[in-house]
């Protein structure tokens, strides 16, 4: 050090604290400097004043700072002994008060920590160090203390207990189960789990409030726990749903320092290797994560979303607890009535995981980005791919506006039919879509509407698209019965004799003549679904869980489409597109080098047919018969031409019908729909031949 400063004269050397344990380093760094040049030491500490010198409260914090002064006195000399200095100075502006009183006292060399640097160039204005290495007039020299400033234990992420296995508790897992203990006793959630017998409406709503209060003092993890069960009807009742969508997660921003440490972690470089500039004000903060404005030194206009440092931590401490609560309590007879802890549990964990991975939401964006491939005024931002990882997202700025904002024109109504059909797509035909469509998160850019914040999607499985595509046909011919049967296929409830399928059907149909006689404004298939399966869990068979957030996504997107374009009628939309999609399927069935294999199939398989035939009725040695004896021989006669006659009649039937049921299908061949028109022609044509040579 003496060596590089050999030049120079250094007599005085000023260093700042506000006597943290790193501040104290940091001036004993600068104590061993000055003794190295026998120069004086000035230890300068700034109070930052939080009421006005003339209040009551201002004059207590005079007399704090005169405190403050005679213990720093105190250090001052330990440290420099004669030739050290204190200083307290009460200043709004600590950077400011360091840098003028260096040039008061005609200090040589300045030092301060790097505690909260953000690199070298500014990030915020409240930035310490960096504002004093700007603004100072003599020597500054930044000590890198970092190494010691946060030497935290890595907080221990809990294995699944083993069953049987006693808990072992980390004192700071002990600490929070207690806290949570005492969250529940004080909003008497512990009634909720002691009680028997099935609580009615009144006591359900009340334990929801109560729950919800109790995920509000918990803080923003267990609000975002209850956010996530907001979306599962299916897990529990209606009342405790109403209450968890009321849940708000008021985080605060994340300070410089972690956001930094978070960007250098993950790009492995100080963040201005890669950033020109970043925007100190977060889009938005949540419980996860947190969104800046960034510009790359490229130039080009990007969003960063980076994840809180303690996210993952906190996370698995709390579902750690969660799981031994599951454990404990999900088998009470009474607490399953209300809720299924187990399933509860498992969703938690799973979307929690989900999102503390970003790189799922890039993949889910890229992967959104091929559904919308064919729709001009739909479009996803782009990703930097090279520069995101797991805690860290880079993406293309969308510098558009609210949807609602878009102007009048084609462009507008284009997009707003596009957006409302893509979710026909997303859902029936992709089995993919974005179930978070509010209008936050839906911009307008670019003549286009592009989608935002992929950290919710949904995924519905081939056969359940099957039966929604159904329902869908349903609800556009207005057929009450055959929506009944659909839905009650699609739950698995269609022998379930303790349902009063007469009553059900008739709810079904006064849910569906209710949105069908509403205004075109008013006529969407979203909150219909929605309310559908309210009648469906009102008579316990609720829809599953995939189309339950897939009908809440569309009941988002149609507000959304509603607004851009109130005169479009969705059910036409979705008319129009179901006519397209069974005409492709149809034409792709068609196509003669695909009839040809299926034909070859056809043919193996109706041979295994009447193999099976002509074993059951007794033709083939071996194996069950089916033997019918009549004595009178006119009435055997009778009876086989009426018999023949029928099974024609209804086997042909049957086969019209499985080819138009068929056409539609995704999971089905191609050829099985050919196959059974072809059957259903020949047996007409037979059963016209035996009629005629009867007469």
């Amino acid at each position: 050090m003496k060596n590089s400063l050999e030049s120079n004269v250094i007599r005085r050397v000023m260093v700042g604290t506000d006597r943290s344990e790193t501040a104290d380093r940091t001036v004993q760094w600068a104590a061993e400097l000055a003794n190295r040049y026998d120069a004086e030491l000035f230890v300068i500490q700034v109070i930052v004043p939080k009421y006005p010198s003339t209040t009551e409260f201002g004059e207590f914090e005079q007399t704090n700072a005169g405190a403050a002064n005679n213990d720093l006195v105190h250090f001052t000399q330990r440290v420099a002994g004669d030739r050290g200095h204190a200083l307290v100075v009460i200043d709004a502006d600590p950077a400011s008060a360091i840098v003028r009183t260096a040039e008061q006292k005609a200090v040589d060399v300045l030092v301060v920590g790097n505690f909260g640097m953000a690199g070298r160039k500014k990030f915020l204005l409240g930035n310490i160090p960096n504002r004093i290495s700007h603004s100072a007039h003599c020597t500054v020299i930044i000590v890198n203390t970092a190494h010691s400033t946060d030497e935290r234990a890595s907080d221990p992420v809990r294995a699944p207990l083993s069953r049987g296995e006693a808990p072992s508790f980390e004192p700071r897992l002990a600490a929070r189960a207690a806290h949570i203990a005492a969250v529940m006793a004080k909003h008497g959630l512990t009634e909720l789990f002691g009680q028997s017998g099935d609580p009615d409406i009144s006591i359900r709503r009340q334990q929801a409030r109560r729950l919800r209060g109790a995920l509000e003092e918990l803080g923003p993890i267990f609000s975002k726990l209850g956010q996530i069960l907001s979306t599962r009807p299916d897990l529990l009742p209606a009342e405790y749903i109403e209450e968890l969508v009321l849940l708000q997660s008021r985080v605060p921003p994340m300070s410089e320092s972690e956001v930094v440490e978070v960007f250098e972690q993950e790009l492995g470089v100080p963040w201005e290797d890669v950033f020109k500039s970043l925007d100190p004000n977060p889009l938005a903060a949540g419980t996860i994560a947190q969104v800046h404005r960034a510009v790359l030194e490229t130039g080009d206009r990007v969003v960063v979303k980076v994840q809180r440092p303690a996210a993952r931590a906190d996370i698995e401490q709390d579902l750690a607890l969660l799981e031994i609560f599951a454990e404990k309590v999900g088998k009470r007879p009474a607490l399953n009535q209300v809720i299924n802890m187990g399933d509860v549990f498992k969703h938690l964990s799973t979307s929690l995981h989900r999102e503390l991975d970003f790189r799922q939401e890039a993949d889910n964006i890229e992967r959104m980005r091929a559904v919308l491939a064919n729709y001009d005024r739909l479009a996803v931002p782009g990703i930097h791919w090279d520069l995101s990882t797991s805690r860290l997202l880079v993406m293309e700025e969308i510098q558009g506006i609210p949807i609602k904002q878009a102007p009048v024109g084609q462009a507008r109504i284009q997009a707003a039919r596009q957006l409302l059909e893509s979710y026909y797509k997303q859902i029936i035909v992709d089995g993919f879509f974005h179930a978070d469509p509010h209008p936050g998160n839906l911009m307008w850019w670019k003549d286009c509407i592009y989608f935002l914040d992929f950290g919710m999607v949904g995924a519905v499985e081939a056969g359940l698209r099957e039966h929604l595509l159904l329902m869908l046909m349903a609800l556009w011919q207005e057929d009450a019965g055959f929506l009944t049967d659909v839905t009650l296929m699609m739950t698995d409830a269609i022998n379930n004799n303790d349902l009063d399928v007469a009553r059900f059907q008739s709810e079904i149909g006064e849910v569906m003549a209710k949105y069908r006689a509403a205004s075109l404004a008013e006529m969407q298939i979203g909150p219909l679904l929605q309310e559908m399966s309210t009648v469906s869990l009102r008579h316990r068979v609720p829809l599953p869980a995939s189309l339950t957030l897939a009908t809440k996504a569309l009941a988002q997107v149609q507000l959304a489409t509603a607004e851009l374009d109130p005169a479009l009628d969705p059910y036409d939309v979705a008319g129009k597109y179901l006519m397209r999609l069974m005409a492709k399927r149809i034409g792709t069935a068609l196509n003669p080098k695909t009839f040809m294999y299926q034909s070859q199939k056809l043919k193996v398989r109706t041979s295994r047919v009447i193999e099976a035939l002509e074993n059951l009725v007794g033709v083939r040695p071996g194996g069950p018969k089916l033997v019918v004896n009549f004595k009178a021989n006119s009435l055997e006669n009778i009876v086989r031409h009426t018999g023949r006659r029928l099974a024609l009649g209804l086997t042909a039937a049957a086969s019209v019908l499985a080819s138009g049921l068929t056409t539609t299908s995704t999971v089905v061949a191609e050829w099985v729909p050919i196959a059974f028109g072809i059957v259903a022609g020949l047996l007409t044509l037979g059963l016209v031949i035996d009629l005629l040579r009867g007469r």
